[in-house]
């Protein structure tokens, strides 16, 4: 027993020695400078009374200030406007052969459009500006008809192709926010939106090409979309299968 206590004794009179950071030397436990080489000797739980708080690291991490959405809405902005008047007066002056700068004004406008909700303002409903997106690109591919020797793609298949996209985003964004949401009937309005969709751009394309539908590759995605549809709506009517694919799938 004595000899553990010993060793315990000098074990805790080791660990309650000190040492100078220059040179090494042992120090006594009342000792404010090293007796070798005179460094102060100082306790690092003092280190913020003796420097009055301020202690070589700071306390907080340092935070880069954030750029307010307004001057980065601003800068943008600018940007887009001095990209598409800086090719307009190019388009106006120097390269006159045909109007190219439509598409890339055409394009500034785009990006602007959808640019608003996620900078600009924030508060802007989701079906507004799935409709301000349907009305830019609509008017982007106006803007080609100048380019073109005749205006019949637009309004024959251009349009008709923009309107029916922008139908399907606000029919697929109103499921989406009303309508019970989880992984699988998000699933299920996807595959439902993605059938009705091509069925869609196929119709629109033969009645402008031959003034006759008749529906080919679309049918098969369709039923493609319809049989996992229905693979769907069996799991989602059944709990327990609904749980056995959840833990499976791991979602």
């Amino acid at each position: 027993m004595n000899g553990c206590a010993l060793r315990r004794t000098e074990r805790y009179r080791d660990e309650l020695m000190s040492y100078c950071v220059n040179c090494g030397v042992e120090l006594d436990a009342s000792a404010r400078e090293c007796p070798l080489c005179g460094t102060p000797v100082i306790n690092p739980r003092d280190l913020e009374r003796l420097t009055e708080g301020a202690t070589p690291f700071p306390k907080e991490k340092g935070q880069v200030e954030v750029v307010k959405r307004k001057d980065l809405g601003i800068l943008l902005s600018i940007t887009l406007l001095a990209t598409a008047v800086t090719c307009g007066i190019l388009n106006a002056f120097v390269f006159r052969a045909n109007l190219w700068s439509l598409t890339v004004i055409g394009v500034c406008a785009i990006l602007w459009v959808i640019m608003i909700p996620a900078v600009i303002y924030m508060k802007q409903p989701v079906y507004v500006s799935l409709l301000y997106d349907g009305a830019a690109v609509s008017l982007y591919l106006f803007m080609l008809t100048y380019l073109t020797e005749s205006s019949g793609w637009f309004w024959g298949l251009g349009l008709p192709i923009a309107a029916l996209v922008t139908v399907v985003a606000e029919l697929f964004t109103l499921c989406v926010r009303r309508l019970p949401r989880s992984f699988l009937t998000v699933m299920l309005y996807v595959f439902t939106a993605a059938g009705l969709l091509c069925m869609g751009l196929e119709m629109l394309i033969d009645r402008y090409v031959s003034d006759r539908i008749a529906l080919s590759w679309s049918a098969v995605v369709l039923t493609v979309c319809a049989i996992l549809d229905i693979v769907i709506i069996t799991m989602l009517s059944s709990r327990r299968l609904r749980g056995a694919v959840r833990k499976r799938m791991h979602f």
